[in-house]
């Protein structure tokens, strides 16, 4: 009823003022003719009538009441005629009349003088339809479409013939509606629906035979449901009456039914809506399984404009387990908490706060499955996330401070890891020896630049279940480090790139570790007691290098006019000193339990971890690879039309000497590389590492390398991943047609405004009834090598899997949507799910159905579409927002 109300506020609202502003436009042009400026002329005859033809504006000065001068215009783009004696004005094809910031416009308007009467109608065109309906328009209100009206402007009674408005994303209709000069509205014949169509073709609505507003309530005559055009009157009430309420309204939320294969036969999602005010609002809802599972939902959105605004979602479920009487049968007890807040830049320039928060039982989504507020990616996804951030700019953009409480759980084993908090502090690279005042080019000295950052952390790593005990809270490790890097570029010998830097980073810890053994009955055993007191550890390095471009152009072949060849080669050298050297006080020496010297960094297991052992000096290398292609096009007449064909994207190769290792003193060789084929329909990333050290017997890495047994080096690891859309102009159309509707509807409301931003920042939670179809699919392949301890031998790890999504149209009002995919190695089809879509236009009807697997389930769905959505031919999927 919050539409129906706000339906009747805005009708009284409207009759109360237009009319007395109407007869104001009318009157002086008969008592004050002076004033008019008449600007007409004449035209051919239009309209097929006896009158004289005219067209242009009347512009008319008044008064009014408060004394003040105002400006009335008459507007009419066909033709206009003063019926001198009869004293009635004509007004034909896109007739206004604006009398401040009220407006009346019809292909037809006739004002009467002698009776005082306005009358406003449509038009029949050449192809039989009843065109330019009167849509009346005043300044806060939603515009106003009616067939005809009549009004006495000076008893201030009138009828207005088959209205519809819009309110709140719903429609209400009415045949006739009069006004007296109680300032009581009597309806006659109407229907509340969600449909635009001027008669709904298919609705759930209510229709009403007789209605009376009047001052603060609304009495109804007697009212029915009405679905799909079939009247259900044996669920009529014979009279209705109801208080007029000017905000938003608490109501019933309709449930979904379906079946699940663990937990029965469904009820979802019943629940109330509660509207405590403008600002925010809350829902709550239950499910209900046939096996004795049930669910609780609580969702709160909150909006402060130009502020910020977000929402919680609190989900509690209860899941029987095993036969009930017997000693399997167990209950678990799962919960899920979200947050999002959102600050807008504007309303604290420099200032930011943001809060992303998802946390709860690592089982709450494997055994809630697909309910409404689960969508396929929280079923298969594994992590579950949080971080909440606050920023703040300082010194004009220079100094930058970003703290972060985070969360991170792996839901697989349980494992929680917490940041509580992390921060850090950056101050932007500057020029120390640069002046202000500098004229021309830098110095070679003016161009070293010096930078500062510094970070904090708090953090500790258990698993879900033993985090809120006691000595769980007791591991927190954390600690600061400290960063100022200097740096210097410069051009040298015209074609290279010489960069030089200094990093020196400093840790400081409140705690350190000790090693020892303890002797015991058995023998000894190894210690590691943790000992507190402040400790810092610094480390620091140098590196100078060399970077240049190798441009090389092949010789034209058949269609390829030229094919270029990128290469950036670059080369440094790098130094750091032994920290492990006793004179730092960083390492320290224990014998083990095998009787063994083993040297250990007291700052093991620190979060930002300690200074190397070990002194390194060598040399780092890269190369890097672009190659393209320039095809001449068979399609150009003029001969010059060519295309440029990507053939590898960054094709680099990576690795480092070190000159003071023992052994083993050349590095893995990394690479990794892209491409797009098929015009880049297709993107393709690859990746691995080569070892150019062989393997001994127990699978360790030995000084030899692997050339000497004639193999240029070992393949430890590759990875290729590709994804292809077989219509790739899906995303296009689907971002034009919301940028067309944007464009055509500039006034939207804040829920047209809020759905559209759902739609255009996550754009696989709706289904676009203007494709036709879309096939989406993907491939990924990791290759590793292990060493055997059974066969003593070097084992290969492949493993693969390829996925497919997509959707068609089986009619234009039907679609399919389909996920699926299949893994190689485990030789099974991952989790598949089938969903039907049927579009009512202002409602929509969803089935999804898991055919197989843990999550076997089917799920049926009807509600409400938001009117943008109507438009857009859009449905809302999944989601458990209301419009």
């Amino acid at each position: 009823m919050k539409a129906l109300t706000c339906f009747f506020y805005s009708i009284v609202f409207l009759f109360a003022l237009a009319p007395s502003s109407l007869a104001q436009v009318t009157q002086p042009a008969k008592t004050n003719s002076s004033n008019v400026q008449d600007t007409t002329k004449v035209v051919s005859d239009s309209t097929k009538n006896d009158f004289k033809e005219s067209s242009g504006k009347d512009t008319v000065v008044m008064q009014g009441e408060d004394g003040l001068e105002t400006m009335v215009t008459i507007v009419a783009n066909d033709s206009a005629w003063n019926e001198v004696s009869k004293n009635i004005l004509h007004l034909y094809n896109g007739a206004k009349v604006k009398y401040q910031e009220f407006e009346l416009s019809a292909d037809y308007i006739r004002l009467d003088r002698n009776t005082n009467q306005l009358f406003a109608s449509g038009l029949t065109d050449h192809n039989g339809k009843y065109v330019g309906r009167p849509v009346v328009i005043f300044p806060g209100e939603t515009p106003k479409s009616v067939d005809s009206l009549l009004y006495d402007y000076k008893t201030k009674e009138g009828n207005t013939y088959g209205i519809m408005t819009e309110q709140d994303g719903a429609y209400i209709q009415a045949k006739v509606v009069r006004k007296n000069l109680y300032d009581e509205l009597s309806l006659r014949t109407g229907m509340y629906s969600t449909c635009n169509l001027p008669y709904p073709h298919t609705h759930f609505g209510i229709q009403f035979t007789k209605g009376l507003l009047a001052g603060n309530h609304i009495i109804v005559g007697p009212a029915y449901l009405v679905v799909e055009n079939i009247p259900i009157k044996f669920a009529a009430i014979p009279f209705g009456f109801f208080p007029r309420q000017n905000k938003r309204a608490s109501g019933f939320l309709f449930p979904s039914f379906g079946e699940d294969a663990t937990r029965g036969l469904a009820m979802r999602d019943i629940g109330w809506y509660l509207a405590f005010s403008d600002y925010w609002d809350s829902e709550i809802r239950g499910s209900v399984f046939s096996r004795g599972a049930w669910e609780g939902t609580v969702r709160t959105n909150y909006l402060v404009n130009y502020k910020y605004s977000g929402g919680f979602n609190i989900r509690y479920a209860s899941t029987p387990t095993g036969v009930e009487g017997t000693d399997t049968y167990n209950r678990n007890k799962d919960f899920n908490v979200t947050w999002n807040h959102t600050q807008r830049q504007e309303a604290n320039p420099g200032t930011s706060f943001s809060a992303s928060v998802n946390f709860g039982t690592s089982t709450y989504y494997q055994n809630t499955a697909f309910n409404l507020t689960n969508s396929y990616r929280d079923i298969t996804n594994n992590n579950m996330s949080s971080s909440i951030s606050y920023g703040r700019v300082f010194a004009d953009g220079k100094v930058n401070f970003t703290s972060s409480l985070s969360h991170r759980q792996t839901m697989s084993t349980g494992q929680v890891d917490l940041e509580l908090p992390t921060f850090s502090l950056n101050v932007s690279t500057f020029n120390p020896f640069d002046s202000k005042k500098r004229v021309g080019e830098q110095k070679w000295y003016q161009r070293i630049t010096v930078g500062y950052s510094l970070q904090g952390r708090n953090s500790i790593s258990t698993g879900d279940s033993v985090l809120f005990r006691k000595e769980s809270l007791n591991n927190f490790t954390n600690g600061f480090q400290h960063s100022i890097p200097i740096a210097l570029n410069l051009n040298a010998f015209k074609y290279f790139q010489f960069n030089t830097s200094v990093n020196y980073t400093e840790r400081w810890y409140l705690q350190t570790i000790r090693k020892g053994l303890v002797n015991e009955k058995n023998g000894f055993s190894e210690m590691r007691d943790t000992v507190q007191g402040f400790q810092r550890a610094y480390d620091y390095s140098v590196s100078s290098g060399l970077a240049t471009k190798i441009y090389g152009m092949y010789p034209k072949m058949g269609k390829i006019e030229a094919i270029r060849h990128v290469i950036t080669p670059s080369v440094n050298l790098n130094y750091r000193p032994d920290f492990s050297d006793s004179r730092y006080g960083f390492y320290r020496d224990f014998v083990n339990q095998n009787g063994l010297a083993e040297r250990y960094s007291i700052f093991e297991g620190g979060i930002y971890g300690g200074p190397s052992a070990g002194r390194s000096m060598g040399i780092g290398f890269s190369v890097d690879n672009n190659v393209e292609a320039k095809i001449r096009t068979d399609n150009d007449t003029t001969g010059k039309g060519f295309r440029k064909i990507k053939i590898l994207q960054g094709l680099t190769f990576s690795g480092n000497y070190n000159f003071m290792a023992d052994s083993l003193k050349l590095s893995t060789i990394s690479f990794s590389g892209r491409t797009s084929l098929f015009k880049e329909k297709i993107n393709l990333n690859f990746n691995g590492v080569f070892d150019p050290y062989t393997v001994g017997e127990n699978g360790a890495r030995i000084d030899r390398f692997a050339l000497q047994d004639g193999k240029l080096a070992r393949l430890t690891s590759f990875g290729l991943s590709f994804d292809y859309s077989l219509n790739p102009n899906a995303n296009k159309s689907r971002n034009n047609n919301i940028d067309s509707l944007r464009n055509q509807m500039p006034n939207l409301t804040p829920d047209q405004a809020n759905a559209l931003a759902r739609i255009s920042t996550d754009p696989n939670a709706f289904v676009d009834f203007n494709i036709p179809w879309n096939l989406n699919g993907s491939f990924s392949m990791n290759y590793s090598q292990s060493f055997n301890q059974e066969t003593r031998r070097m084992r290969n790890n492949v493993t693969a899997t390829v996925n497919l999504n997509g959707d068609f149209n089986v009619t234009p009002n039907w679609k399919v949507q389909f996920n699926t995919g299949y893994d190689f190695r485990q030789r099974a089809v991952s989790l598949t799910r089938f969903s039907i879509y049927r579009d009512l236009h202002c409602w929509d009807m969803s089935v999804g159905w898991t055919p197989f697997g843990q999550y076997k389930s089917y799920n049926i769905t009807i509600r409400a579409k938001a009117s943008i959505l109507q438009d857009l031919k859009l449905t809302k999927r999944e989601s458990h927002t209301s419009f």
